[in-house]
């Protein structure tokens, strides 16, 4: 119904959802990690976009990326497999990632994200395999991007990311400590993303 919004980003609402407005209209829309951070408060962008309709609620999610938008459909076919679910890996991953780790059988890598446990990433990676072989990623489209919204105070940042974590299943401890090894070299971060993108490398071990 919804395919793609082109309009200004009017709201940023953490950890990883925003509102686009266009003509008039404003549009509530989730988003992966990556995409959420290369967006800019006030600034024009354009999303492509899944309508998802469940019995108690009318939702869309939004992806920079066609091709990771491509991916979000092919796992919510998946039984067992929601959106919120699907958002989650794609938040934890790259959609080139994922697919890599797919071919790779990556049992291990799959069970790192949250709500991901043995059973359900051996079906995963049965399933996948058809799903995914004909779908090209590229990762630079999906990596962060340097021009993700600036926070100016390293305490905000630090917050932000802490809650965008704990969003995707991540307990506040494992989060802390995340963040902690991130910076454990001395790294100053300036913004979210870098933060973001330091601790998800973190808690995925890559």
């Amino acid at each position: 119904m919804i395919g793609l919004i082109t309009g200004q980003v009017q709201y940023l609402v953490a950890p990883t959802a925003c509102i686009m407005t266009t003509s008039g209209v404003g549009y509530d829309v989730e988003l992966p990690l990556p995409s959420f951070c290369q967006l800019q408060l006030n600034q024009q962008a354009s999303i492509w976009t899944h309508f998802h309709v469940r019995e108690d609620a009318q939702l869309l999610f939004g992806f920079i990326d066609r091709k990771e938008r491509d991916v979000f459909r092919q796992l919510i076919k998946i039984n067992g497999v929601g959106a919120k679910m699907a958002l989650a890996m794609l938040s934890a991953m790259s959609a080139a990632e994922l697919k890599m780790h797919v071919e790779q059988d990556s049992e291990t890598a799959l069970m790192r994200i949250p709500g991901i446990g043995k059973k359900t990433a051996q079906r995963l990676l049965i399933e996948l395999k058809d799903k995914l072989k004909n779908i090209e990623v590229d990762d630079s489209s999906v990596e962060f991007s340097s021009q993700s919204v600036i926070v100016s105070h390293e305490g905000s940042i630090i917050a932000e990311v802490e809650g965008a974590l704990i969003s995707l299943g991540y307990k506040e401890k494992e989060a802390q400590q995340a963040i902690k090894a991130a910076k454990s070299n001395g790294d100053i971060f300036k913004d979210t993303q870098g933060l973001l993108k330091a601790t998800l490398q973190q808690l995925s071990g890559f």
